[in-house]
Parts: structure tokens; C-alpha cells; sequence
């Protein structure tokens, strides 16, 4: 945002030239990003390169990772490859949350945290769906039985509200350039199946209509929760 001025006159000077595309020129301001030791300035020195920061992040990954002790069979090339795909969904979910036109505070520590407002919290919740669709796949419970479900728990009328929601959430969020509708839209999204997943049994249900439904109604949350990180460019690892 401190280019703002740049572009209104750089945008003025194209329409004085006569330039037809100058109409159809935007510029996307950006708020400042913080580090937790202040404000980068080139000027000074104090500018993180990109790649280090990437690095960092991913040795943060791996660190998290091997704490939670769940990758105990995953070779090195599969255990780096995690620790990269954790890292950068941090990285750009974080920085992607916040609007863009706001000033914000970055704390690579804090962004790869798996409880709260962070990439890993959503990659997190997407692998526990697909363990889900593994299971049921192991106990040949198939996808294309129909469910007839009398009445429905509070939170699961919640989820299909939620996901019904997704197609006006991507519209409004290209409408106003801004990814971070899309992000809290997915957040909201994982921790109402988080919710779904305290208070009910999926593949435990004793009730088949309902074991069918809440199948479903997980691979339906874990679809969406993949189609809104890959708008955020953020990929979703399969065991983690």
C-alpha cells in the first residue's frame, strides 16, 4: 500500500495517453507484513529472504510433526515432502487469511501450530476425512447406497448449511480480491466437522442410514475443504 499513490498516477498517465486497456487496470493493495522483530527494511539489512523463511518454516514442520509421532512409517523422501507441504500451506494461509488491505503481524511459529486459525489445523482435518474414506473403503462400505435419514443432529444441519454456502463464498471473495473470505469460509468448515467429529461416530454409527449419511457427509466436507485450499494455492497431504 505504500505503492498507492505510484499507481494512481502511473494509472492516470495511461488514460491521458489514451491507452484503451488503462480502464481495465486495477492495482491490488497490499497492507504491510510484520515479522515478530518489527518491520523488514531493506535499507537496513532486515529483510527475510524468501527461501530462508521457506526453510525455517519447514524445519518448524518437521519439528510439530515428529512431536504428534504419527509419521513413524514414512520414508525420508515422503517425511520431507510432508514437512514442505505443511510449510508452505502455513506460510500462505496465514499471510491469505488476513484482508488484504489490512497491515498484519507474521509469526512463523504460530502458523504451524495444528490447533486454531492455521493451515496445518485445516490440512490436519482433511486427512482425518480421508482416513475416514479409507476405512470405509477397507470395510467395502460403498458411497452409492442411498441414505434415507429421518432427523439429523444440530451440527450436521450446520455442515450442509456451511457447505451450501461455497459457491457465493468464491464469488464474493473474486468480486473483492480477496482470498481471505475463502479462508475463513474453510476454517469455519473444519471446525464444524471437528464439532461432528466430538459428538457423533461416523463408521462406529450403529444405525446404517446414518453410518451412510455421515460418510457422505465427510467425503462432501473433505472435497470442499481441497477445492478451497487449491484456490489458495495450498496443497493437502494425504496422511500427516
Amino acid at each position: 500500500n505504500e505503492q498507492d499513490y505510484h499507481f494512481q498516477v502511473l494509472f492516470a498517465i495511461l488514460k491521458r495517453l489514451g491507452r484503451t486497456y488503462a480502464e481495465g487496470c486495477h492495482h491490488l493493495s497490499y497492507g504491510m507484513v510484520d515479522l515478530p522483530t518489527g518491520k523488514m527494511k531493506s535499507r537496513e539489512g532486515t529483510v527475510v529472504d524468501a527461501d530462508d523463511l521457506i526453510q525455517e518454516m519447514a524445519s518448524t514442520a518437521e519439528t510439530r510433526t515428529r512431536e504428534l509421532g504419527k509419521i513413524e512409517d514414512f520414508n525420508s523422501e515422503e517425511a520431507q515432502q510432508l514437512y514442505h507441504t505443511l510449510a508452505l500451506g502455513a506460510l500462505k494461509y496465514f499471510l491469505l487469511k488476513v484482508d488484504p488491505k489490512k497491515r498484519m503481524l507474521f509469526n512463523p511459529e504460530e502458523s504451524v501450530d495444528f490447533q486454531g486459525h492455521t493451515g496445518p489445523f485445516i490440512q490436519y482435518t482433511y486427512v482425518r476425512i480421508r482416513s475416514v474414506m479409507r476405512k470405509a473403503d477397507q470395510q467395502n462400505i460403498g458411497l452409492v447406497k442411498a441414505a434415507s435419514v429421518v432427523s439429523l443432529a444440530k451440527i450436521e444441519q450446520e455442515i450442509i448449511f456451511h457447505l451450501a454456502d461455497f459457491p457465493s463464498k468464491v464469488a464474493d471473495a473474486a468480486r473483492d480480491y480477496s482470498p481471505a473470505l475463502i479462508s475463513q469460509y474453510v476454517y469455519e468448515l473444519a471446525k464444524l466437522y471437528n464439532h461432528l467429529w466430538a459428538e457423533v461416530s461416523v463408521l462406529n454409527e450403529p444405525d446404517e442410514s446414518l453410518k451412510y449419511f455421515r460418510i457422505l457427509l465427510s467425503k462432501a466436507v473433505g472435497d470442499t475443504i481441497k477445492k478451497s485450499l487449491d484456490l489458495m494455492g495450498i496443497g493437502v497431504p494425504e496422511r500427516m
